[in-house]
């Protein structure tokens, strides 16, 4: 390799300076150049986080793109990923996987996932659904190779091994029952636990969505056998939709069955507020001055007056909205009268408090 270099100057008469070329090689200085990058080095980083789980008749697999390559530069220019699978009845130590040029000996490339500017996803996690000739009771193994713009490939992806298992069914007879921030769910056990020849206890995953067409997300996961959960701290007149899906494990692998039809349900408030307190009243001819202490609850749409005369029951008079906690009682003849204020509040479902206390007046 020639390199130019700094070359010395020359000067001449006349101002006119001349540069001469040195040819150096390997020397220091301006020309310097740097120890050659090994090749293996600058190929992608494999993929270290291949994971995988049964879905209804598939096998679903995620992972996370590289991001580096493996000298830790940054990797921008990845082209696609390839998906290799080996399957076996079960026994002894899966097949290795050593890469050979393109392929990995052993092992069947079953996809080729774009990774360039134009496709779907470029970086971070991925996903593969392998629904080819999946048989019960095989185990599927599985690597991933990832490729660069140069066609550089990288090493295999550790080994994922799945053996694959029939899914349960969805839950059956879902239900949901509103309450007071929260829905009360509960679900049969799938008709079919999806592998009668080993069957293993079921847990259960639930989902929410808000309304009844959004996008269903899982919320949680039930304990072994349990079929029901209470989903807390939900806004109350607010239209939720749930769906549930059955999961079991057998032989190291996670199996999920499809998900539940759903069903919607709407929160509500059924906690009536404190009651008001201290009612005082002041009579004065034809009428009676009410006055109380409001409910500390901060929901209270209206206080609701009742008067009963003497020997008789309460009737609603009349009401009076918060700030307000006083209320003239008007018109009346001269007689003997009791009352009592409760509050209400703004719920769906209009909650009315327990009575204050009774005050007795006598109107002259």
């Amino acid at each position: 390799m020639i390199v130019l270099g700094c070359a010395p100057r020359a000067r001449l008469g006349n101002g006119i300076v001349v540069i001469a070329a040195l040819a150096v090689t390997g020397l220091g200085g301006c020309g310097r150049v740097g120890p050659p990058v090994a090749p293996e080095r600058r190929l992608p980083y494999p993929v270290a986080d291949l994971r995988g789980s049964v879905h209804d008749d598939a096998i679903e697999l995620t992972w996370t793109t590289p991001s580096v390559r493996v000298d830790g530069t940054r990797l921008r220019d990845l082209s696609s990923a390839k998906v290799f699978r080996a399957e076996d009845a079960g026994t002894g130590a899966p097949r290795a996987a050593v890469r050979s040029g393109t392929r990995i000996p052993g092992y069947t490339e079953v996809a080729t996932i774009p990774l360039g500017d134009d496709a779907p996803t470029s970086s971070g996690p991925l996903s593969y659904v392998d629904r080819g000739g999946l048989e019960v009771g095989r185990r599927y193994t599985y690597v991933v190779l990832t490729v660069d713009d140069r066609g550089r490939i990288s090493a295999p992806s550790s080994r994922l091994s799945v053996t694959y298992a029939a899914a349960p069914a969805s839950p059956g007879d879902l239900k949901a029952e509103a309450g007071d921030k929260e829905a009360r769910l509960t679900w049969a056990t799938p008709a079919s636990p999806g592998d009668a020849t080993a069957p293993a206890p079921l847990s259960y995953e639930v989902f929410r969505a808000v309304g009844p067409d959004a996008a269903l997300v899982p919320i949680g996961r039930t304990s072994t056998g349990v079929t029901e959960l209470i989903d807390r701290g939900l806004q109350n007149d607010l239209n939720y939709s749930y769906a549930v899906r059955a999961i079991r494990s057998t032989a190291g692998t996670t199996v999920y069955g499809p998900l539940s039809a759903r069903v919607a349900v709407t929160p509500v408030d059924t906690t009536p507020p404190a009651p008001p307190t201290d009612l005082t009243a002041v009579p004065s001819t034809g009428a009676v001055r009410l006055s109380w202490r409001p409910s500390p609850d901060a929901d209270v749409a209206v206080y609701i007056v009742y008067r009963a005369e003497s020997g008789r029951d309460f009737v609603r008079i009349g009401s009076a909205r918060p700030p307000a906690v006083v209320y003239t009682d008007r018109d009346l003849p001269s007689g003997r009268y009791q009352y009592v204020i409760t509050a209400q509040d703004a719920g769906s479902r209009a909650n009315e408090s327990e009575r204050s206390n009774v005050v007795t007046v006598t109107v002259p």
